[in-house]
């Protein structure tokens, strides 16, 4: 009788659940009508987006598809050893982590100045008891040690063997070795200065940013659950490349993918526009302009950026969907958006208020 009843209630979430969703997409269909009425052109962006589809092999879109979801995952697997090391008594799961790291990626993926970053530490602070933003911040810091090794490696293969790549978002400093130098001198030298003003603020904080940092106390725990998993997500990272370069019939070599991996960085750092569109094809174009026409280049860096981005919006919510529900997940993210807006602001203004002359 009780496991007549179980079915009975297996079954009845089970339809309730497939209602939910039926009910997302019917009001997602209503959206993008509604907001092709008002001007805003939703479904020429999804038209677009199915004709670049069509354009790429099927295998390439679910080996990409696949290889993308592997890299969010292993990443957020590295986010998941930082928070369990820095708040060992809470009890954290891996999707809540995942879910959380999936919202990051997908915003970033249309969202300027990677606001979808400091969404999800915002997100971690709310949901993990006992968390502040200092010490979320600090296993951010921690995070990006495993990936800005491998991204200065590539940065330097990029400038020593890609001609031209350094000057179409940097203009003039290809070519004067000296001045960039001179510039790279200059922003340690502030590095220094910035860190020497802010010893005061730093002792303030010290204590909860050590705290994001307890899983480097750990060597082997930082090397199989930080170091590896990264590893891995930035081997799935250069696979994605390798997959569209061969939908578009450009030489999948070492040298193409390490290139196109340098140039795609380099371009989401320095541009402020959302996913860095346009620099990110600039860039794509000159890290190939050897090896094929920069129409195809041109074409390949567009497919996989509107597939890869879109699956990534689609990966977001569903998980978000699945971990916190269609409305909390929402409200959830609605507020840390609202609060990431507000810190970036007085980011920003702080630095202004730096920056200008004082006067009295």
């Amino acid at each position: 009788m009780r496991r007549w009843r179980a079915g009975l209630a297996d079954d009845d979430a089970l339809v309730s659940r497939l209602t939910r969703i039926a009910i997302w997409i019917a009001g997602i269909a209503i959206l993008i009508l509604v907001l092709d009425l008002l001007g805003v052109p939703v479904g020429d962006w999804i038209r677009a987006l199915f004709k670049k589809i069509r354009e790429v092999p099927a295998w390439a879109v679910v080996a990409g598809i696949v290889l993308q979801s592997t890299q969010t995952i292993l990443a957020a697997f590295a986010w998941l050893t930082i928070l369990r090391a820095a708040f060992p008594r809470v009890r954290i799961t891996f999707r809540l982590v995942l879910a959380s790291y999936a919202v990051a990626v997908a915003m970033n993926s249309f969202l300027p100045a990677n606001i979808g970053t400091l969404v999800m530490l915002i997100m971690f602070t709310t949901v993990i008891a006992g968390a502040t933003f200092a010490a979320v911040f600090s296993g951010y810091l921690v995070q990006k040690i495993p990936f800005t090794i491998f991204n200065i490696a590539v940065y330097l293969y990029l400038f020593l063997s890609v001609a031209g790549s350094f000057s179409i978002k940097l203009s003039g400093l290809a070519n004067h070795k000296v001045l960039a130098i001179v510039l790279t001198v200059g922003f340690g030298l502030l590095l220094v200065l910035t860190t020497r003003v802010f010893r005061k603020q730093w002792a303030k904080f010290r204590d909860q940013l050590i705290v994001g940092g307890k899983v480097l106390g750990s060597p082997r725990r930082a090397l199989t659950g930080l170091f590896l998993p990264e590893l891995g997500s930035y081997l799935a990272r250069l696979a994605i490349i390798a997959v569209f370069l061969g939908a578009y019939s450009i030489p999948v070599t070492f040298d193409n993918v390490v290139s196109v991996t340098a140039s795609n960085s380099i371009s989401n750092t320095v541009s402020v526009t959302p996913g860095g569109v346009g620099v990110t094809q600039a860039m794509n174009s000159a890290a190939l302009s050897k090896e094929t026409s920069a129409n195809t280049a041109t074409a390949y860096s567009a497919s996989q950026q509107l597939i890869t981005s879109s699956w990534n919006v689609v990966f977001a919510i569903a998980l978000v969907s699945w971990v916190f529900g269609w409305s909390g997940g929402k409200a959830l993210i609605a507020k840390s958006y609202e609060e990431a807006k507000s810190r970036s602001q007085e980011m920003k203004d702080r630095h202004q208020a730096r920056s200008s002359p004082s006067t009295g």
